[in-house]
């Protein structure tokens, strides 16, 4: 193609392209020389624009060239001058191709030795040696060896080698190898040579290389090195010990002898670990070594890594864990794709101690094949796997959405592939998304092949958006853009309306109620419903009701028939037609009651007692409804109000009959009949009169006898109380008992009334009968024997009761008539004590038989069961009852199940899913059981499930009510109840119905989800709650959602109404993870929430910050990507002083968002901001949470203000809280939310820059938000019945920081509820809560109080009675009211008693009785009928431990309550209760029952035991039952004392004295001891066993017993006996006054090593002679005592009273003072006795006592007698006896076994009494017992003795009184009690006080006297 741009060149046909002519030729050149030339000749036209130009590796040459460019020329050429030159020539300004040509420069160098051997080389025979030599040069020089200037060519010996290297090897050496060698090096540049001498030698073996120990891992190669040097060469050997393991001639597997002279073992075994020798030897020595090998554990991977596939994102974890020997260290290396991955230059590679490698954030550049090292010294391993990560697939692109023309209602779908995320694709899924609401997954498993989709099932009248994604092996990916929205066209409804209910609300309507099609089938909006109905089963038209709204899901159908059944269809309808109708339901209307009566009416008397009717029923059109039966009705002339109704089912053929039975006899009874269906009775037929036919009739009354003679007497009677009829007269008849054939009768008149029979044989039994007679003959006769001339007279009562065949309800009783009265018993009268029995108990009459004069048996009817009971019977003749038997024996019938049914069973509305049933519990006496096993079962079961019945057992018989729970909410049930005991159970109760309240949904919401649509919002959708499930009617939704982890409490949303079921979360945080749970919620309250909860995280933001100088060009910026959570950034390696741009952009996952631009400059000349000013808070901006805040900013201290923050401090003692640390740095003005209402606030502003933070600003004056309503509503509210027509409601206030303001009041709303209206059995079912819930909504509106702030109650008055009553309660201030609490619903017409029972008596029956009375509470607060009472009653002091109830079921106002402790206080309350509940307790009344007789002594015990003596004590009763009295202790022997047995009794008078000394026991002889307390009466007998010593093991008795006297007292002296089988503790001594003959104890607690003890005859009595003896003691008790002492007597001098001429005149004088008061106390005595019998006094004068006095005579002796307590002895037989005293405190008599005596009564005694010298009214005889001191027996000689007394206080010191065993001194002082020794006739005996008993006034005694006292 020519170029037509050369205007004035030469003629294009003259140019020639150049070409070469003389190219430059390849050069050789060596190196040191000057230069080298290249030429190059082209040829061209023209020539004047011909260019030749050089080039080298591309690059233009611009020196050396010369000639016009023909000649290159390089001067002093080098190495680098080494290459390929191009000469090109071309024509300038010309397209032509240029001509080249090239040439190659070498440069050659002469050789250069490299490598030289040494001048000398000394080698050793037999190696090899190698001879260095290596040259180098261009062109690479030869080599040529010479030996000795022979080329080795020639000498061809095969140990000469010449190497690659050049060098020599010289093998196994021999001496004439040594001498010179040459090499030669030679090129084309040049030759050079060089030599050495080899010299050739012989020696010993030396190590070249020491042997070192060696350490190595099992399983691998094992060196031990031993070089030797030597010539000749040595030889080697090795050994392990005295093994030789390799040599020149031993080889042993595993161990192989190197040439080197080593030791290879392969493999190497742990065993080979030790101590290794290496011998060498040659001509010339030999040589030792030794090495150590130490084999270390191998180290290898037991855990290798495995390949594994991970989602992108998370973290990838390769094991690789291995074993080594614990000696080693082992290190881990990771390589990727063979590359070492370092982790201390990734933060995402970890690799842990384990060797585990851990990737976190994994993505696609991670995928590789990963190899884990083991590196050790002991040694390697390696393993390898495979990583791959796979990830979500991208969203399918190009999504199209197009209406399918085929078909409506469909839309196809078509889209592109996308990326599989490493992971092939699963399935697709199509979402839509209708009318705008959320997204819904409509085809979730579409083929992955699949690119287009057919979506079916859409809805008519809706719009649609679509999009897609993919779901492989990770989840589910990215969504398609969504399509752009679609319209579908609308059609009819394409369902019918569903759940159609209609129920007959009066006898003309029907109430349909239905709910709207499924939304999915409106097709359109709806627009109403057409009803249609007509005549069930006719061909007639319908009739058509339209209903306009679609919000009106119900319709009463009014104007209808009665009894009518009717069909119902219903349809709704949009803009685009009607859709189908339902299925037809059918309902009646309500029936009617009857509008006309029975007819053909006819009555007839049958018999007496029936009246027979005969009707034809009503017209049928007349009933109106189900015909349910006829009832029969007669009532007498003279009782209308007495309604005898008899129920007669309905019989459809023909005529109708009926009986009415059990009618008076011979009564005129008005009669009809009636029909009846369920709403009621139709009117009465006409009242027809009718009289019952005649009978016979009824028993005379009352038959007596009078005017009886020896052949006469008259018969009396009275009319029957039951005629019958007409009495036309009497018959009289009477016989000869026995003898039928003399019988005689007489008929009489009616008005006859008596007759006297005459004719009668004197003295003769007759058998008199009198019968009334009417027209239908003879009535009941009425008979009765009697004897002529003998008048009757009252029977004697039965006898003999025996009871037998004894059944739950009977029992047969078996007797022994009594005296007839001389005429024949007419009636048996059978009366009993039931249940409690006790002498004090009633009796009540049981059974009554008549006309059976010669009954010995008869069975007592009519018991109930598991009853005690004791039966007596009396007679009754002609004359009246006998005495009343003698009770039976008790028995108790047998248990049988209950009778009856508890009663007045009702059933209430308890909560929404319980119901509280109350009844009447049975009484006990219903029990017929073990009232322990009495309980109630109660059966119920939902009335539409009724199969399904469940039960509730309750195990209290007592209880009233009982609340059946997890029930169904908003169901109605019914149930039962019946009570049962251990034998069975009884009736079920009447069935009643109660329905349980409506309730908050117990299910959430189902199929929740959530998603992110961005950074801050998730869309929420979920579908509705299982309608079984919704409890009532959805109000609305509510979300709860939270952050997680980082929220403590949930936010919440409301969504109000049940047709949204999506919300959009809006205002969340980037990037953050969401708990998201729905509830939904009924008017009760919210329901439960979904779990578990859904999470979701919001989408994430990341930031770019880009900058660059401002100064340079816009498109150079440094680009910096950080995290979602970073807020800042910090630019380094900046020049100071410089402009910056900086620009900052958000990224979410849908890309970058705008950009934000700044300018900084850089500078040293900073610093921090000062802080805001002026802040502000205008009112007008303040809300009652938000406000909104003003400042000016402050200073930027040379730096941009990046951000501000606020912080707000809630007053008076709130922290500073940061509101936001995020505000723009350009704003002035802040709005603060989320504030609490009626609450004080300051807040304070600080500004941040790149230096730091501001101060904070000074605070803002406090500024209060606005009020607000009230956050919560009362809480707690409960509403309880307080009259029959209020309640009370109660609640608590709401909490103080949700007021937001003043709290001004409380409003409470109240609304009847009509849908619990009737009673609970008339209830009828409702199968659509939520449509009766719309019925009931209009016409129940709230009614309003308001309460004051102050009140926490308030009482609804005037409502209506048996309503149902829903309760609301908001709190409210200035703004407005809070929400409304949960509804409480109540029953009002039902409230326990306001007020307790008044005027409350307590009165003592008995010992265990109490009686009560009181009156009911006022009536105006018994809030309905009084069921009965409760009485609680305990023993005053321990009510927490007596406490008892006894429940009354009758409204009676007297009860007795029975089986008390006796002689206790009770304290007593009354409550009243009713249906409702139980009322207030009264206050306690208190009454006291009487005494008792006590219980028996709580112990018996006996102490001091000798041969005669023993001390016995004993305790208090456990229940006093009274004040104790005193004591009874009787004692005797068990076997006969020398023939004679006798019983000793001791009364003692009071409480404080529970011991007695005795002293008249026989050696070795065992007694019986009794003892009982005394109240009113004795109590039962403690009576115990008890041996005289001595004990079996005591000791032996002491030996040598001598007594000195000196002057001042007399010594005992003695020596130790047998000590038994224990050692001897100590000695008694015992001693016997001649004035008393009776041993007792002297001295205790003698130590075991004395042998003597002295007294001092000061404290014994003067004139008076003592005996004395020892008695040892040991553990097993008093031992023998010793011989008695010599007699010794206590007189120190004789004063005058002893000589014989004063004691001689003392005889005398007391001789005569003597007679004199005998004389006196004759006539006393004389006296005393007529005025004991005129006075009643019960002295028994004729029981005696035989004893035996000391000497074994007997002495008879009156117990009555008494006495005179002044005498000292008397004589008897000669023989000296003790008197019988009769101290003040003690009573006792002697008594032969033959003797009767009772223990609880007593005909004479002296009783104890704490002061003695009163007299009890027993001892008013012919004693004249003074007030003074008793003075007899030993005691008393020391008593009364002044010297001795006081002598007591000079007791002995330093000895040491025991603790046990000790007896007290009394004080002679009248104003003290003194105690007294008990001492019989044949004995004295001692009272004691037991250790820790003191009496009162007592002293301590003397050591070896106590026993006195």
């Amino acid at each position: 193609m020519a170029l037509s741009a050369h205007t004035g060149a030469t003629d294009p046909s003259d140019t020639t392209a150049p070409i070469i002519v003389i190219p430059p030729q390849n050069t050789s050149v060596v190196a040191g020389s000057s230069e080298v030339t290249l030429e190059c000749v082209a040829s061209a036209r023209p020539v004047e624009r011909l260019s030749i130009t050089w080039k080298r590796n591309g690059i233009k040459i611009t020196s050396g060239i010369s000639s016009f460019g023909r000649r290159l020329t390089i001067t002093n050429p080098t190495s680098a001058d080494v290459g390929m030159y191009f000469c090109e020539a071309k024509l300038r300004d010309s397209t032509e191709e240029p001509a080249r040509a090239k040439a190659f420069i070498s440069l050659m160098e002469p050789p250069h030795f490299t490598a030289e051997p040494e001048s000398v080389i000394l080698a050793e025979v037999e190696k090899d040696v190698d001879i260095l030599c290596q040259a180098m040069g261009v062109p690479i020089p030869s080599l040529v060896w010479y030996k000795d200037s022979v080329p080795l060519s020639k000498l061809q010996n095969p140990r000469y080698k010449v190497l690659l290297s050049g060098g020599l090897r010289i093998h196994a050496l021999r001496p004439q190898d040594a001498g010179i060698f040459q090499c030669f090096a030679s090129n084309k540049a040049g030759e050079i040579q060089t030599y050495t001498y080899l010299d050739v030698t012989n020696i010993k073996p030396a190590f070249i290389q020491p042997p070192e120990d060696t350490t190595v891992t099992e399983g691998m190669t094992a060196m031990l090195t031993c070089e030797v040097s030597g010539a000749p060469k040595p030889a080697i050997s090795w050994k392990k010990g005295n093994q030789i393991l390799a040599s020149g001639s031993v080889q042993i597997p595993r161990f192989i002898l190197l040439e080197s002279g080593g030791l290879q073992i392969t493999p190497v075994f742990l065993q080979d670990a030790g101590n290794y020798t290496c011998h060498a030897v040659n001509s010339e020595g030999a040589l030792n070594a030794f090495v150590m090998l130490t084999v270390w554990n191998r180290t290898f991977i037991v855990h290798p890594p495995e390949n594994s596939t991970v989602i992108k994102g998370t973290t990838a974890t390769l094991r690789c864990e291995a074993t080594h020997d614990p000696r080693i260290s082992i290190r881990y290396v990771w390589k990727k794709d063979s590359v070492v991955i370092n982790p201390s230059s990734s933060s995402r590679s970890t690799v842990e101690k384990d060797g585990t490698l851990l990737i976190s954030q994994t993505w696609s550049g991670d995928i590789g094949d990963y190899t884990c090292e083991v590196i050790s010294f002991g040694g390697n391993d390696s393993r390898m796997a495979r990583l791959e990560v796979i990830e979500l697939p991208h969203s399918p692109q190009n999504l199209l959405a197009i209406l399918n023309s085929s078909y409506s209602r469909s839309v196809v779908l078509s889209w592109v592939r996308p990326f599989d995320g490493n992971s092939p694709v699963l399935y697709y899924m199509v979402e839509l998304s209708e009318n705008n609401s959320p997204w819904k997954v409509h085809l979730s498993n579409l083929d992955p092949k699949m690119t287009s989709v057919t979506v079916s099932g859409l809805t008519p009248a809706r719009t649609y958006q679509f999009r897609v994604c993919a779901v492989n092996q990770v989840g589910k990916g990215q969504y398609s853009p969504e399509t752009s929205r679609l319209m579908l066209p609308e059609e009819p409804p394409s369902a019918p309306p569903k759940n159609i209910v209609a129920s007959g609300r009066t006898n003309q309507s029907i109430m349909v109620q239905w709910q709207p099609p499924p939304e999915s089938e409106h097709n359109g909006v709806l627009h109403g419903y057409i009803l249609r109905y007509r005549l069930a089963g006719l061909p007639g038209e319908y009739q058509y009701k339209n209903i306009t709204s679609a919000e009106i899901n119900y319709c009463l159908v009014t104007d209808l028939i009665i009894w009518t059944q009717y069909e119902i269809q219903v349809a709704s309808y949009n803009g685009a037609g009607l859709g189908a109708f339902s299925r037809p339901v059918t309902e009646y209307t309500l029936q009617g009651v009857p509008t006309a009566p029975p007819q053909n009416v006819q009555v007839e008397a049958v018999n007496s007692t029936t009246i027979q009717f005969l009707w034809s029923p009503p017209p049928q059109q007349f009933i109106n409804g189900i015909n349910q039966g006829y009832k029969l009705l007669a009532w007498p002339v003279d009782a209308p109000g007495t309604v005898t109704v008899v129920t007669i089912a309905p019989d459809f053929h023909g005529v109708h009959s009926g009986c009415i039975t059990n009618l008076k006899k011979y009564t005129t009874y008005y009669t009809s009949v009636l029909c009846f269906t369920t709403p009621g009775d139709g009117p009465r037929s006409a009242p027809q009169l009718l009289r019952t036919l005649e009978d016979k009739p009824g028993a005379v009354g009352h038959l007596s006898f009078t005017e009886i003679l020896d052949t006469s007497l008259k018969v009396s009677w009275q009319e029957p109380v039951e005629k019958n009829g007409i009495i036309t007269g009497y018959q009289l008849s009477w016989e000869v008992y026995g003898r039928n054939e003399s019988r005689l009768s007489r008929t009489l008149t009616n008005t006859t009334l008596e007759y006297k029979i005459t004719g009668l044989s004197s003295l003769t039994t007759y058998t008199i009968e009198v019968a009334a007679v009417t027209a239908k003959g003879s009535g009941w006769v009425t008979s009765s024997t009697i004897s002529s001339g003998v008048p009757p007279e009252l029977p004697g009562a039965p006898s003999n009761l025996v009871i037998s065949n004894i059944s739950p309800r009977s029992a047969t009783l078996q007797f022994r008539p009594g005296y007839d009265g001389k005429t024949s018993i007419c009636k048996w009268i059978v009366e009993g004590q039931v249940g409690v029995l006790g002498d004090e108990e009633e009796w009540v009459s049981l059974h009554e038989v008549d006309n059976e004069p010669d009954a010995q048996m008869l069975e007592v009817p009519n018991l109930t069961p598991y009853t005690h009971y004791r039966f007596r019977m009396r007679q009754v003749n002609v004359v009246g009852a006998s005495p009343l038997s003698q009770p039976s024996r008790v028995i108790q019938t047998l248990q049988a199940p209950p009778d009856v049914a508890p009663s007045s069973v009702s059933v209430r509305t308890a909560s929404e899913s319980s119901l509280r049933m109350r009844w009447v519990p049975l009484p006990d006496t219903q029990y017929n059981g073990n009232p322990e096993s009495v309980g109630y079962r109660i059966k119920f079961w939902r009335v539409d499930l009724q199969p399904s019945a469940l039960l509730k057992v309750i195990n209290d018989r007592l209880e009233r009510e009982c609340t059946i729970e997890e029930l169904e909410e908003w169901t109605e049930y019914e149930l039962q109840i019946q009570a049962f005991n251990a034998i069975g159970a009884g009736p079920w109760s009447e069935v009643v119905r109660g329905r349980t309240r409506e309730s908050v949904p117990s299910a959430p919401p189902e199929n929740v989800s959530a998603e992110a649509v961005s950074s801050t919002q998730i869309l929420l959708t979920w579908s509705a709650v299982p309608e079984s499930e919704q409890n009532g009617l959805i109000l609305g939704y509510k979300i709860l959602y939270k952050a997680k982890d980082l929220d403590s409490e949930p936010r919440s949303q409301t969504v109000r109404g049940n047709h949204t079921q999506s919300c959009l979360l809006s205002g969340l945080r980037k990037f953050v993870l969401y708990e998201i749970r729905v509830l939904a919620f009924t008017r009760i309250g919210d329901g439960v929430p979904s779990s578990p909860a859904v999470t979701e995280r919001t989408k994430d933001d990341g930031y770019q910050i880009a900058y660059r100088l401002a100064s340079s060009s816009p498109n150079k910026f440094t680009t910096v990507e950080v995290g979602s959570t970073v807020r800042q950034f910090t630019a380094t390696d900046l020049t100071p002083e410089s402009a910056y741009i900086f620009r900052t952009s958000a990224k979410t996952r849908q890309g970058w968002g705008e950009p934000l631009e700044a300018t900084v400059i850089t500078t040293e000349k900073r610093e921090r901001p000062a802080p805001p000013q002026q802040l502000t808070t205008p009112q007008s901006d303040v809300s009652s949470r938000s406000l909104q805040l003003h400042w000016v900013p402050g200073s930027d201290g040379s730096s941009p203000i990046r951000y501000f923050t606020v912080q707000v401090r809630e007053l008076p003692d709130g922290d500073w809280q940061t509101y936001s640390s995020s505000i723009s740095h350009e704003a002035t003005s802040c709005i603060i939310e989320s504030l609490n209402p009626f609450t004080s606030y300051k807040l304070r502003v600080k500004a941040t820059n790149d230096i730091g933070d501001s101060d904070f600003s000074a605070e803002t004056e406090a500024v209060t938000t606005l009020q607000d309503v009230p956050d919560e509503p009362p809480g707690s509210v409960l509403v309880t019945p307080h009259t029959t027509s209020s309640v009370l409601v109660q609640w608590q206030p709401p909490k103080a920081e949700s007021l937001n303001g003043l709290l001004l009041g409380y409003r409470i709303y109240y609304r009847e509820l009509d849908y619990d209206a009737g009673s609970a059995t008339e209830s009828k079912a409702v199968r659509n809560p939520s449509a009766l819930r719309a019925e009931l909504t209009p016409q129940s509106s709230f009614k309003t109080v308001n309460s004051s702030s102050a009140l926490t109650t308030y009482e609804l008055t005037q409502l209506k009675k048996y309503k149902r009553y829903e309760v609301l309660m908001t709190a409210y201030n200035v703004i407005g009211e809070s929400p409304t609490s949960t509804p409480v619903e109540v029953f009002v017409g039902e409230a326990a008693p306001a007020m307790a029972p008044q005027n409350i008596q307590v009165n003592s029956l008995s010992a265990s009785q109490l009686e009560l009375t009181w009156d009911p509470p006022p009536a105006d607060s018994q809030n309905g009928n009084i069921q009965g009472y409760k009485i609680y009653y305990w023993e005053s002091d321990v009510q927490n431990d007596t406490e008892k109830v006894k429940v009354l079921f009758l409204p009676e106002t007297t009860v007795r309550l029975k089986n008390l402790t006796s002689h206790t206080r009770y304290l007593v309350c009354i409550s009243a209760f009713n249906a409702a509940g139980d009322g207030p307790r009264s206050r306690p009344s208190a009454g006291r029952t009487h005494q008792a007789a006590p219980s028996a002594p709580s112990f018996l015990a006996f102490s001091e035991i000798t041969s005669t003596t023993l001390n016995v004590s004993w305790g208090e009763p456990t229940a006093a039952n009274g004040v104790l009295q005193g004591y009874r202790v009787v004692y005797e022997p068990l076997a006969p004392v020398q023939g004679v047995s006798k019983v000793v009794t001791v009364d003692i008078k009071g409480n404080w004295q529970r011991w007695l000394k005795v002293r008249d026991l026989t050696k070795g002889m065992t007694y019986l001891f009794r003892v009982q307390a005394r109240t009113i009466a004795y109590g039962p007998e403690l009576q115990a066993n008890v041996t005289a010593g001595p004990a079996e093991g005591s000791p032996g008795s002491p030996q040598e017993i001598l007594v000195t006297k000196s002057a001042s007292g007399l010594t005992v002296q003695w020596t130790e006996g047998d000590s038994g089988e224990k050692p001897t503790t100590g000695y008694i001594i015992e001693a016997r006054p001649s004035d008393e003959g009776l041993w007792d104890m002297f001295v205790k607690d003698i130590p075991r090593s004395a042998t003597s003890y002295t007294v001092s005859l000061d404290k014994l009595k003067q004139g008076v002679t003592y005996e004395f003896r020892v008695v040892a003691v040991n553990e097993f008790g008093y031992g023998e005592p010793s011989v008695p002492s010599v007699a010794v007597s206590a007189q120190t001098e004789a004063p005058f009273y002893e000589e014989w001429w004063f004691l001689l005149v003392m005889a005398l004088s007391s001789l005569i003072l003597i007679l004199l008061v005998v004389f006196a106390l004759v006539l006393h005595g004389q006296s005393k006795k007529y005025k004991n019998c005129s006075t009643g006094k019960t002295i028994s004068n004729v029981e005696e006592s035989v004893t035996l006095d000391n000497g074994g005579f007997t002495a008879l002796e009156l117990n009555s007698r008494h006495l005179n307590i002044k005498s000292t002895f008397s004589k008897k037989n000669g023989t000296r006896s003790p008197p019988r005293p009769s101290p003040g405190g003690l009573h006792y008599s002697d008594e032969d076994i033959c003797n009767k005596y009772n223990g609880a009564v007593l005909t004479e005694g002296l009783g104890l009494n704490e002061k003695p010298l009163e007299m009890s009214e027993s001892e008013a005889t012919d004693s004249d017992y003074e007030d003074e001191l008793p003075k007899h027996s030993f005691v008393n000689h020391y008593m009364s003795d002044p010297t001795y007394y006081n002598s007591w206080k000079r007791q002995q010191k330093g000895v040491k009184h025991p603790t046990s065993y000790r007896y007290e001194e009394c004080s002679a002082s009248e104003t003290e009690p003194y105690f007294q020794t008990v001492i019989t006739t044949q004995s004295s005996g001692g009272v004691y006080t037991p250790t820790g008993q003191p009496a009162p006034g007592s002293r301590t005694p003397v050591t070896g006297f106590s026993s006195f006292v």
